[in-house]
């Protein structure tokens, strides 16, 4: 402990008192917002568990892992790719509104796109056709999640809009799931509360962008709509890799098992995320501009900063894991109301693929930051050729067993890839 204590003094020491408290005020908002989007659930899903009960919970699991995949559509790498572009040219207004202009038009070309697809399968494929009502109701999220300028807000380092606005749509969320949600027959008012949710945090979020940062939109030609598409299409390519085993596991899950099951595992997958995000990835989404800023002026220094950041995370995690994991039942019994072994064992499972990624975290994100967007997209495309057979074949034969076991094959894959590809890196 006391190594820890001194790790994490050397390394507030290593960044400017001005780029340390704006990493702090930051990673301080997303943390904020993370612990009430965490906490919620924990309030809401037994209540919402009990309600409708384990089958439409686990339908509307499904359904959400499906339209998970046009958000990634429409986000299009854009978290990434254009947070470092404002990042870089936020004092000059002209580019910022070109940029600002660029990305919303390709997404939400991109959601008129995901609409027009979404349309044709719940038509034409009778698993889908069944619950159209479902999906088309949860698409909201899409929409709402297009218009939402996270990216923006990232770039200019103002995250207390991220959260505010977030907190607000979360409170909103439980009020109105207590209230409209009294039983099975309510299920379909889930999907509506969360896409009227999103839509609204969007539209406040545009709101902001015009009114507080004056940004003017306008339609931009080809060239600039080029550039953008071209920016993010190494990101787009990793995160829809990264998604064909991390959003995939509870869609196939569900295509191959039960709603019943579905539902059982993605409770486990949603506490196992917790674990995973909160706080790191507040933290590191608060570092990421920074950082970038920093390895323009100073490589070395950068690279040593990630460096420390990422012991840090990792002796955390090998302290915080292995209680989780003790406690797992205790938790899913808090957070279902019941003592679910699916839901434990499966989570126990999660708990060892999450500190592969833990351990890997700032490294990873490192690859980003130093403009390898070229491998970082490489070794998670590769890692989903493997992976997605993987969690096909163990889904298969081993069933909620086999997803989880197939998400530490993969995530420790990829921590071994990362971990030499970035060891191998020079900079003078």
């Amino acid at each position: 402990m006391q190594y820890l204590i001194k790790l994490i003094k050397k390394t507030y020491k290593m960044a400017h008192p001005r780029e340390r408290e704006v990493v702090m005020k930051n990673a301080v908002s997303l943390s904020t917002l993370q612990a009430i989007t965490y906490l919620l659930p924990i309030i809401i899903i037994p209540y919402l568990f009990r309600a409708i009960g384990a089958e439409k919970f686990g339908l509307i699991a499904f359904a959400q892992a499906f339209v998970q995949y046009f958000m990634i559509l429409t986000d299009y790498g854009f978290s990434i790719s254009a947070t470092k572009e404002i990042s870089l040219c936020r004092n000059e207004h002209a580019k910022v509104c070109r940029a600002f202009s660029s990305v919303m038009i390709v997404k939400v070309a991109l959601a008129i796109l995901s609409l027009i697809v979404l349309g044709m399968i719940v038509y034409f494929i009778p698993r889908f056709r069944n619950d159209w009502l479902v999906y088309i109701l949860s698409f909201g999220m899409v929409i709402g999640n297009t218009i939402f300028p996270v990216w923006f807000f990232q770039g200019t380092e103002k995250m207390k809009y991220i959260t505010n606005l977030n907190i607000i749509g979360g409170v909103a969320y439980a009020l109105f799931i207590f209230l409209f949600v009294k039983g099975p027959q309510d299920y379909l008012m889930v999907p509506l509360i969360n896409s009227s949710v999103f839509l609204i945090t969007g539209l406040l979020g545009l709101y902001i962008v015009f009114w507080r940062f004056r940004v003017s939109f306008k339609f931009e030609g080809y060239k600039n709509v080029r550039q953008q598409l071209k920016a993010g299409w190494d990101i787009f390519i990793s995160i829809a890799a990264i998604n064909a085993y991390t959003n995939t596991r509870v869609f196939i899950l569900g295509l191959l098992t039960n709603n019943n099951i579905t539902g059982f595992y993605s409770i486990a997958e949603k506490i196992a995320n917790a674990c995973q995000t909160f706080p790191l990835d507040s933290f590191s989404r608060a570092v990421f501009p920074r950082l970038s800023k920093i390895f323009q002026k100073n490589k070395l220094k950068a690279l040593k900063i990630m460096q420390r950041l990422q012991q840090i995370t990792i002796i955390i995690s090998l302290i915080c894991l292995p209680l989780i994991f003790i406690f797992a039942h205790l938790i899913v019994r808090v957070v279902c109301g019941g003592d679910y072994q699916e839901t434990v064992f499966s989570l126990r499972l999660l708990l060892v693929s999450v500190l592969f990624i833990a351990s890997n975290a700032f490294r990873v994100q490192f690859l980003l930051v130093c403009g390898k967007t070229h491998i970082y997209a490489r070794i998670h495309v590769i890692m989903a050729m493997i992976g997605l057979p993987l969690i096909f074949l163990l889904t298969y034969s081993f069933s909620y067993a086999g997803a989880a076991a197939a998400t530490i094959a993969i995530e420790a894959g990829i921590f071994t890839i990362t971990y030499f590809t970035v060891k191998k890196l020079k900079f003078s």
